[in-house]
């Protein structure tokens, strides 16, 4: 063997050796370049749905605070969490639109109700923690782990009171599942854990003949098979009316 044919193997393992090194050298800068906010920052966080609560700007800071790198270090999945654990985000949606700007699709939470006085319940009797004190909403009251409960009957009977034109202004369930209401017109109605629907029935179908008598109505108690007790205003006695 000549000594150009022993040569000719290692030029060809130090070509590899020197093109392995500029691969590397290559995908390492490449690498740096797409972590560096510098060379391909996120120019633009593009929100969409409907907002009543959200502050857009707010969470533009948050994802930027939480996300600081480039558009092709931006983590989508984290984000996600981030916008899904603030209180007004019912759902969130993240993605990528090349070449600089993120899309976000937010559903806020719909309050319909405030909750234990700290907490909001949204339609599927889901609790969040969000202020509303100022919203107006009907204020209910329940042990932990019965909002769904508490919604389900406050819906129930408030379809049953409008016929009267009769609004509830909070809601109270017990430990033991009594339920006790108090209307927007201040009449408190104290309705037991039994067949509570048929007993408010039974209000709403001699409320007419309540409301004309010359004094108001304070509480009216539905704890009977077939009657109920009526407390009136500025009077310490009971009446109590058999159906």
């Amino acid at each position: 063997m000549s000594a150009e044919q022993r040569q000719a193997p290692w030029g060809g393992i130090a070509f590899l050796a020197v093109l392995v090194v500029l691969l590397i050298s290559g995908g390492i800068h490449t690498y740096n370049w797409m972590q560096d906010e510098q060379q391909a920052p996120v120019q633009v966080i593009d929100f969409s749905g409907q907002f009543e609560q959200l502050d857009v700007l707010k969470l533009e800071r948050l994802i930027r605070q939480s996300q600081p790198g480039s558009f092709f270090a931006l983590d989508v999945n984290d984000i996600h969490r981030l916008l899904e654990d603030q209180a007004w985000v019912y759902r969130a949606s993240v993605r990528k639109q090349w070449p600089n700007r993120l899309k976000v699709y937010l559903v806020e939470q719909t309050p319909v109700a405030r909750w234990n006085e700290d907490l909001m319940l949204n339609p599927y009797g889901e609790s969040f923690n969000a202020e509303g004190k100022n919203l107006g909403l009907p204020r209910l009251f329940g042990p932990g782990g019965s909002e769904k409960t508490a919604l389900e009957g406050f819906n129930a009977m408030q379809r049953l009171l409008r016929s009267r034109q009769l609004d509830i202004e909070e809601l109270s369930l017990s430990e033991r599942f009594a339920w006790q209401v108090q209307l927007v017109n201040g009449i408190e109605i104290n309705l037991g854990r039994q067949e509570f629907i048929d007993r408010l029935q039974r209000f709403v179908d001699v409320y007419p003949l309540l409301s004309e008598q010359p004094k108001g109505i304070s509480y009216v108690d539905l704890r009977y098979d077939t009657g109920l007790a009526v407390g009136w205003q500025n009077e310490t006695d009971t009446n109590q009316t058999k159906s």
